[in-house]
């Protein structure tokens, strides 16, 4: 027989798995179809409206992030403090992933381990889902709606879309290694690297701040980073340009952040979409949410809250579908984030063009980032993600230094 579902989600990173758990919290049977065991390659961060909107556990928070330093090619340093409006939350995926599956399943989710193989509209409406499981048997199963939430790679658009339909990428690429001062780990742990033990002694590592490196010969187009997570930290870069070798940048990563001498524990990569699909609902009964719609924030890259608000969307959604025997629900999602977030994906995506063009505006872009006005506004607008409309003159200033920098007409510091 055919189990049949309210709804099937493909994929259980933080998009899926948290539309999984609103679908079931809301009474509606779901089945949550990941494959476990894959970590994303990713930086960590949330912002503190992420830890508030989805009743986030103190346990998953890693560390606490107050500041950032912005490093130019030239290795010029500007910090960027937090103040008292907020922190940035690091979490490790290893842990924040399966943990967000867990509470779907708790919830009411049933899940199964396999991966998404392929879908047939069936003449009744509903949809006829095959998936591979982890011994390689074929399951069918069916449901009314299908959110494709299996990340940037994602079997379920190139079903309902075509292979031609995909976001444009970064590469991303990191390494977690031992952060500095926590204790060592087993040399036998999976994935550790045997040698390797503390960072050397010019590290000026801090667990509290992430460094951000802006320059060309570590990316020639986005960025590098050092993100603390507490015991662990990740150190990677991302790039669209191809024949840029990541690993090499991630090595002079660590050399420059002395963090060369400290324990590698594995290594990620994946593709990183850096601009929103065009549609996400393929006008039957699929809807994209998460990397599979695109949704990740150009110029930072930062995906997790917005997966998170797209799986909810997405349920949401979902749930209107099934309460008026309708489809026309799905095609609102994509509509309501955008409405949400468009104009701060437009504003990063402009960010990202004119200033990671080349080391000399890389070099402009880290001064102007000393700017009170920049650093205030820059904050606000990532804690708690929306552009601040309160203070119209400060906009004014940043622009008129946006300018100024760009024309070549500010003092150097």
């Amino acid at each position: 027989m055919t189990r049949s579902y309210d709804v099937i989600v493909a994929g259980g990173g933080p998009a899926g798995a948290t539309a999984a758990h609103d679908l079931a919290k809301a009474g509606r049977s779901v089945l949550l179809i990941d494959p476990d065991g894959r970590i994303k390659p990713c930086g960590g961060a949330i912002p503190t409206r992420c830890i508030r909107d989805f009743d986030l556990p103190p346990k998953l928070i890693k560390a606490r992030i107050h500041s950032a330093r912005m490093v130019s090619p030239t290795g010029k340093t500007v910090g960027m403090d937090i103040g008292d409006i907020g922190y940035v939350g690091m979490v490790d995926r290893e842990e924040f992933d399966p943990w967000l599956r867990t509470r779907a399943v708790e919830a009411g989710a049933e899940r199964i381990i396999g991966r998404f193989k392929s879908v047939e509209q069936q003449a009744d409406g509903s949809m006829l889902v095959c998936v591979t499981g982890s011994d390689e048997t074929t399951h069918r199963v069916q449901s009314t709606v299908l959110i494709g939430a299996d990340g940037a790679n994602s079997a379920v658009r190139r079903a309902a879309f075509g292979p031609d339909k995909k976001p444009p990428y970064v590469f991303a690429y990191h390494e977690i290694v031992e952060s500095p001062g926590s204790p060592p780990q087993p040399a036998d742990m999976p994935g550790a690297e045997p040698g390797a033990g503390m960072p050397n002694e010019t590290s000026d590592f801090r667990p509290d701040r992430c460094d951000v490196i802006y320059d060309g010969s570590i990316s020639p187009d986005f960025y590098g980073w050092v993100f603390p997570h507490g015991a662990q930290t990740s150190i990677g870069c991302g790039t669209a340009v191809k024949g840029h070798s990541l690993k090499d940048a991630t090595q002079m990563l660590r050399r420059r952040a002395g963090l060369d001498g400290a324990r590698t524990i594995r290594r990620e990569g994946a593709p990183l979409p850096l601009k929103p699909m065009r549609k996400w609902h393929s006008g039957t009964g699929v809807v994209l949410v998460g990397d599979a719609a695109g949704v990740v924030a150009p110029s930072s890259g930062e995906g997790i809250y917005y997966a998170m608000l797209c799986g909810r969307m997405g349920a949401g959604a979902a749930l209107e579908a099934l309460r008026a025997q309708s489809l026309a629900p799905l095609a609102k999602v994509r509509r309501r984030f955008m409405k949400e977030h468009g104009k701060v994906f437009f504003v990063l995506g402009l960010l990202q063009h004119f200033w990671y063009r080349s080391d000399k505006r890389r070099e402009q872009f880290v001064a102007m980032c000393a700017d009170a006005d920049v650093q205030r506004l820059t904050w606000e607008a990532y804690l708690n993600k929306r552009l601040v409309r309160r203070e119209p003159m400060a906009h004014m200033r940043v622009l008129v230094k946006d300018i100024q920098q760009l024309l070549g007409l500010t003092a150097r510091p």
